[in-house]
């Protein structure tokens, strides 16, 4: 599926922003998304998310209708069964949904805010396929530096793969 197109092609949501937004959880474990971010997610027909993380280091908040073609999507997976299980085993026991209020907040559920350490630092939104990553700034800051360290290889194969 397009990820930018709801669910059956209706219509086109917003594209997922561009670049990096700061937040932070309020007293009652709610994320204040950006402007940009609630537009985005704001353009989908639902307003639910799937609230997740894939790993037990990084959030990702997924429009409900992405997530569900997602798991759709891997019903086909055969490749490698068990690979598949604990991804969806991770995603399951860690998720939930979630709904957005009116101004862009989403309660992030209390296992996942203390599994990741969201309370009480920065949170970094970085748009990735069509869902949203949640990063702590300490992860954050560990990820940046290990990039910036491999960026002229990056750049390097990106050109050549037709990056401009």
């Amino acid at each position: 599926m397009d990820q930018n197109l709801t669910p059956g092609g209706a219509s086109p949501a917003a594209r997922p922003p561009l670049g990096r937004n700061s937040a932070r959880l309020d007293d009652k474990g709610r994320l204040k998304l950006p402007a940009e971010v609630h537009r985005f997610f704001d353009s989908f027909p639902e307003k639910r998310l799937f609230v997740t993380s894939l790993d037990g280091m990084i959030a990702q908040l997924y429009p409900l209708s992405v997530w569900l073609a997602n798991e759709e999507l891997l019903q086909e997976y055969t490749d490698d069964p068990e690979a598949l299980s604990d991804y969806m085993f991770n995603a399951h026991d860690m998720g939930s949904e979630a709904d957005m209020d009116g101004q862009g907040r989403v309660t992030i559920n209390s296992e996942l805010r203390n599994e990741l350490k969201l309370v009480g630092t920065e949170l970094h939104l970085i748009p990735y396929k069509g869902h949203i990553q949640v990063i702590p700034d300490a992860m954050y800051q560990e990820r940046r530096q290990a990039a910036r360290s491999r960026a002229a290889q990056a750049i390097t194969k990106m050109e050549k793969a037709g990056a401009k």
